[in-house]
């Protein structure tokens, strides 16, 4: 039979779905973004038959969260979290190395304009370099717009 009614379970998804630490809903996360961005002692911890979430509030420390509400946090990456550090030479685009600062650069208002070109042809590599394992766009787009 199907539990996909039993109140229990539909309580434990809901509970899986917020960080550990702050509450906040976190967005799933490939696990093979995991596996390319922790460090070697974080990686060895990994548990690959479970669901990880992104933690994108900039005032908590866990960047992934598990089911069992194991946690990654920023120290355990091998790159800076864009949501996390507002230093300048942080990555916003990690395929194709625009940080923050390039883009405050009005010199670099087409930067949305040459990544999609690069999506495009298929040169991103998103799920394994961006720690939120997904598309960088919104980021650099919202990045630039914060001039």
């Amino acid at each position: 039979m199907d539990d996909c009614c039993d109140p229990t379970r539909a309580d434990s998804t809901q509970i899986t779905d917020q960080c550990p630490r702050n509450g906040a809903k976190g967005k799933p996360v490939p696990l093979i973004t995991l596996k390319s961005l922790l460090v070697p002692d974080a990686l060895a911890q990994l548990n690959a038959h479970q669901r990880y979430r992104f933690c994108a509030s900039p005032d908590c420390p866990v960047v992934y969260f598990g089911e069992d509400a194991q946690t990654f946090e920023t120290a355990q990456l091998k790159v800076p979290v864009f949501a996390k550090d507002p230093g300048p030479d942080v990555p916003v685009c990690y395929c194709f190395g625009w940080r923050r600062q390039m883009l405050q650069d009005p010199a670099n208002r087409h930067a949305p304009d040459a990544i999609a070109a690069h999506i495009q042809a298929k040169r991103c590599g998103c799920e394994v370099n961006n720690p939120q394992g997904r598309c960088c766009l919104a980021e650099v787009r919202s990045a630039i717009a914060r001039r």
